[in-house]
């Protein structure tokens, strides 16, 4: 196994981190050259198939194939660039240099809706980041409240009382998971009387936030001082979006003391000005706004950003990164330390595939040996630096030495009009353009020749809520497909821009990721159309007599074999990888269609959906059925149309078909088909729970499936 060390010099200072080079690049590589020289075969099959086709219909038939494998072969094109140089990583914390050598951190938690993202989850993310295991008075932690909500602040409120003793707690007990809400909600580490007290004050602590959150608006009387009592008035005459800033620091670093009378980091809330009809820029605009604000208050120059459920399950994390930016060549051009997105509470067989282990720890793997994984959005350290000079907007930080001044000119750079006439979101700070913010900031930052690194330890440094009903996951999927749909399809694409600026192998990994959504044009086509010609008795494909018949199935089945082979390598399970591959086939036929109409829409001016934030809230029966391994079909919703139709088709197909022997190719994808829609049968078919498919989408799918049937024998039948 081939490794590179990063030290300026090896001989006097051990370095702080090593590479390490995938053992299987050969392996990878070989089979890489063996199956281009299968796809330029089908090709060519397929090419002649259409010339000397007998028909018209025949050979439009054959066309749309053709058109499908192309993209297949596109896209497997693209993403053989992150097998080509997969790296690990492995750093040395104990080489680290004293604390007083290490820089100050800015913490940014975001949220932006306490009904779709209850504040005391928000809290215990804050909280498991303020106990760190970094010095106090260089650690900041800010929650950006893009919602607005009153509760929130009070939620925040609460909790910086609580942190007093969570912090003394969780160092002098050495716990690793800081998070109070998942620290006892897993039994705590021993149930001492501290520990009991702690318990309970958490639990009243959360009481207060949830009754609050439940009666809508936090009442004057809740307040603990009149100048809060006086925030809450005022508050009654904003909405989510027309309020001016808000900014309240809620525990200051410089006069705060825990209960045993160590220093405490800094808590503070923010929310930026919000006017109608002044665009906000989603996500990435409340970044920009906090990004100036935390400039003018204590200008870190590191950066985390983290989801408001991405709790830290390691305090040593942020030592981890700096083995990268202390690196005296490898921070030059380092812009962020990207860390695994990984998830609790999936169940066995993660039925929605929420892992997504070939987009968070796959995929940034091989991008790593091309000059860094793609932003992730959260979990990522960043240098602020790469996002703007902060010195044209404060020197070295204010510490709050003129409180009036300072939080004026905080609240100035946080007004909704700061950004006019500037290159903010453009060529500085979080880059706007795109509903995947995260994925378009990284890709401008490596195509100006910024560096990442992908830092996945053994253990999970942060640990947060995936998807569990399968209408929030095919929504967040379709959310995501116009967002990179947006970055692949500008003037500075990741195929042409991306290529050009960064490498080649760096432009064909993030064209794979931007360009996604049209997934769903050969897998919808697989899905339907040799179906069809199963029913009408009208072949697509080879007969297993005709020795190209071998050709598809080699194609299909070294696809399929490397894609469980690398997902089982990387601690992943064939029961999970069952699953991960049905939700590819799902989100291919249900978000990617979906999103590709959307963003078709927003190019042609046609009003569409904009942000939404995926919900972190279920009911007890919706948890009860995702424990128990059980798809939830129980929203009247298009993507539950279209699955329908296409389970349908497929048992169809089977039924009508199966006796057609010469029609092997056709007769497997039909029998794939259903082994895959097996949960849409249960649910429109055999369940009578709350979870079932409701019976207005299931007399939609019929219908669709009998013009789908209707159309096939005008095409078939000719």
């Amino acid at each position: 196994m081939g490794s590179t060390k990063y030290s300026s010099d090896a001989n006097l200072n051990p370095p702080l981190n090593t590479i390490h080079l995938d053992r299987w690049i050969p392996l990878y590589r070989a089979h890489a050259l063996l199956y281009s020289t299968a796809i330029l075969g089908l090709i060519y099959h397929r090419v002649t198939s259409i010339v000397t086709s007998s028909t018209f219909v025949d050979a439009c038939l054959l066309s749309s194939l053709l058109l499908s494998e192309l993209v297949l072969a596109f896209m497997w094109v693209c993403s053989q660039s992150f097998k080509w140089r997969p790296l690990d990583r492995q750093e040395f914390l104990e080489r680290l240099p004293d604390k007083a050598g290490w820089p100050a951190l800015d913490v940014f938690v975001c949220t932006a809706d306490p009904y779709k993202e209850p504040p005391i989850g928000v809290v215990s993310t804050a909280l498991s980041a303020l106990a760190f295991d970094y010095p106090a008075e260089k650690l900041s932690v800010y929650v950006s409240d893009d919602g607005g909500a009153d509760v929130t602040l009070f939620a925040f409120m609460e909790g910086a009382k609580f942190a007093r003793h969570w912090l003394p707690f969780c160092r002098e007990n050495g716990v690793k998971v800081r998070s109070p809400e998942v620290f006892f909600a897993s039994g705590g580490c021993g149930g001492s009387e501290e520990e009991e007290k702690l318990k309970t004050m958490y639990q009243t602590m959360k009481q207060r936030v949830e009754s609050v959150l439940e009666n809508g608006s936090v009442s004057p009387k809740l307040a603990s001082s009149e100048e809060d009592r006086q925030i809450f008035k005022k508050w009654k005459e904003f909405s989510r979006n027309n309020h001016p800033s808000v900014i309240q620091v809620l525990v200051k670093s410089s006069k705060d003391r825990d209960i045993t009378g160590e220093v405490m980091p800094n808590l503070i809330y923010f929310s930026r000005e919000k006017r109608p009809n002044v665009p906000h820029h989603f996500k990435a605009g409340a970044l920009n706004a906090l990004l100036r604000a935390s400039a003018v208050l204590t200008n870190a120059p590191l950066i985390l950003t983290v989801d408001c459920d991405m709790y830290s399950t390691d305090p040593t994390s942020p030592q981890r990164a700096l083995c990268y930016f202390l690196d005296p060549v490898a921070s030059a051009k380092l812009a962020y330390v990207q860390f695994p997105q990984r998830f609790q509470g999936l169940n066995k067989s993660d039925i929605y595939g929420g892992e997504l282990k070939h987009l968070y720890m796959i995929n940034p793997r091989g991008m790593d040996g091309f000059g860094g994984p793609n932003y992730l959005g959260s979990n990522a350290f960043l240098a602020r630096r790469a996002l703007f000079d902060s010195s044209l907007e404060a020197g070295n930080g204010h510490d709050f030495i003129k409180p009036e001044m300072v939080m004026e000119m905080a609240s100035g750079v946080a007004a909704c009009n700061f950004e006019s006439g500037t290159k903010w979101g453009d060529g500085i700070g979080f880059r706007y353009g795109s509903l995947s913010e995260d994925f378009h900031t990284g890709f401008r930052l490596q195509c100006e020749g910024w560096n990442s690194v992908f830092c996945d330890p053994p253990q999970p440094a942060f640990l947060g809520d995936a998807p569990k009903s399968l209408h929030d996951a095919l929504s967040q999927c379709k959310r995501w497909t116009v967002g990179q749909f947006e970055v692949g399809f500008v003037r500075h694409s990741t195929l042409t821009f991306g290529v050009r600026k960064a490498s080649l192998g760096l432009g064909l990994t993030y064209s794979h990721l931007a360009f996604w959504g049209i997934w769903c044009i050969p897998i919808s086509t697989y899905a339907l159309l040799p179906q069809l010609a199963l029913v009408y008795s009208r072949p697509l494909f080879p007969k297993p007599s005709d020795p190209w018949f071998y050709l598809y199935g080699y194609l299909f089945g070294a696809a399929y074999i490397q894609d469980m082979v690398d997902f089982i390598y990387h601690k992943g399970t064939f029961r999970c990888w069952w699953s991960d591959q049905r939700m590819w086939l799902i989100r291919s036929v249900t978000s990617f269609t979906f999103g590709s109409i959307q963003f078709i829409s927003k190019q042609l001016n046609i009003s569409s959906q904009g942000f939404n934030v995926t919900s972190k809230v279920m009911d007890d029966e919706q948890i009860k059925r995702y424990d128990e391994g059980v798809f939830d079909f129980g929203v009247d919703s298009p993507f539950f149309v279209i699955l329908g139709t296409t389970a349908l088709l497929n048992l169809c197909a089977c039924i009508v078909g199966i006796f057609r022997y010469s029609m092997v190719a056709e007769i497997f994808l039909a029998v794939f088909g259903i082994t895959n829609c097996w949960p849409v049968y249960e649910a429109m078919l055999l369940r009578s729970d709350n979870g079932k498919m409701p019976e207005r989408v299931k007399i939609r799918a019929f219908f669709a499936a009998g013009i789908a049937l209707a159309v096939g024998s005008v095409l078939f039948i000719v």
